[in-house]
């Protein structure tokens, strides 16, 4: 089983009446997250029957669960194929729908007896989006149950109690060594600083960045620091998402007509690194798919003629503005094309965007 999977202290159950249950409802569960938010509230509110009212329940070990019937596993007539689920019958009269993976893990840490149901105690948890019913007899339960205290407790961190090269243990279980803040490598002026970890036990990406360390760091591991945290800065040094840039020191230079030409002539599809001057009110005309806040636009390039057909839109809409012709000069001189220049703390040159 999973060792990330979330055990509420609240749920909430929904209703459908239906004949082939127990006690004539089957339940929709869902729950409350450490920060009290209703998750899966959308889907609950269009399940249920309104007309019966829903019930709030400690998420507390609880026994007499009863097995009743496979349900599922069949295709309706468009087509479509209805994964196959197991009923259990909650002591607190009403019955919920778990996967049959879920049963199988049951069975494997708890009895079944015929006619008495699930020996034991069991409690709600959530994998994603997925409800599972766990035996607090199961070797899982008791490394959940001290994940969960620790979600629950919300310890607050920030950039100023963190310990560099100190090992912390985050909301998805992981054990990560903080590296520090830095900016992100991102093509946008508007950067923010974030918090960069290492994880060691991953198999996919050793970097981790995160911008907000409410709720995705919930215990301090290890406060001292780690002896080969100068390796695990040079290697964050040469992550993709590392960027020693200062956005205070970004500026825009213009492009010069020859420099323009040779970017028309790539043809991309989208020009990123072209930044334009337009009026906010309105736009008039720019190529190559640009993009400010209010418009997007597109040209076809009359290769007999140089020329360019430019169409511009308003955001949400697929209705031409207006259409006009337009030589690359007269282009360049009516949307004064610039591009990006970067700069680190130091003010020393990082990179040209042209």
């Amino acid at each position: 089983m999973k060792s990330t999977i979330f055990l509420p202290k609240t749920i909430k159950v929904g209703y459908q009446e239906r004949k082939d249950t127990y006690t004539g409802q089957l339940a929709y569960v869902i729950y409350y997250d450490q920060r009290n938010v209703f998750r899966k509230e959308k889907s609950w509110q269009l399940w249920r029957d309104n007309k019966i009212e829903p019930q709030e329940f400690e998420n507390i070990p609880t026994s007499g669960f009863v097995l009743n019937k496979k349900v599922g596993d069949y295709s309706c007539h468009w087509g479509n194929h209805r994964q196959a689920y197991t009923r259990v019958f909650d002591p607190r009269n009403f019955e919920v729908e778990i996967t049959i993976e879920n049963l199988l893990y049951i069975l494997e840490n708890a009895s079944s007896i015929k006619g008495k149901g699930l020996e034991g105690e069991f409690v709600y948890g959530w994998n994603n989006k997925d409800l599972i019913l766990i035996p607090i007899d199961s070797p899982d339960y008791k490394e959940l149950s001290k994940l969960n205290d620790l979600r629950h407790e919300k310890k607050k961190f920030d950039g100023k109690t963190l310990i560099l090269g100190g090992t912390y243990k985050s909301n998805s279980n992981n054990e990560l060594i903080y590296l520090g803040r830095f900016y992100e490598n991102n093509d946008d002026s508007k950067e923010t600083k974030t918090y960069f970890f290492y994880d060691r036990k991953s198999s996919y990406r050793k970097i981790n960045s995160i911008k907000s360390l409410s709720g995705s760091i919930i215990d301090i591991i290890d406060e001292n620091c780690v002896e080969d945290y100068a390796d695990l800065m040079d290697e964050l040094l040469k992550d993709s998402s590392y960027s020693s840039r200062e956005p205070k020191n970004d500026t825009y230079l213009d492009y010069t007509l020859d420099d323009f030409k040779k970017l028309l002539e790539k043809n991309s599809y989208w020009h990123n690194k072209c930044y334009i001057e337009i009026d906010k009110k309105y736009v008039r005309y720019y190529i190559e798919r640009q993009r400010n806040y209010y418009h997007y636009s597109y040209s076809n390039y009359d290769r007999k003629n140089e020329t360019y057909n430019v169409y511009t839109t308003s955001k949400g809409r697929k209705d031409e503005i207006f259409m006009r012709e337009a030589s690359q000069e007269h282009v360049f001189n009516t949307i004064k094309p610039k591009y990006l220049v970067t700069y680190n703390s130091k003010n020393e040159l990082i990179k040209e965007w042209k």
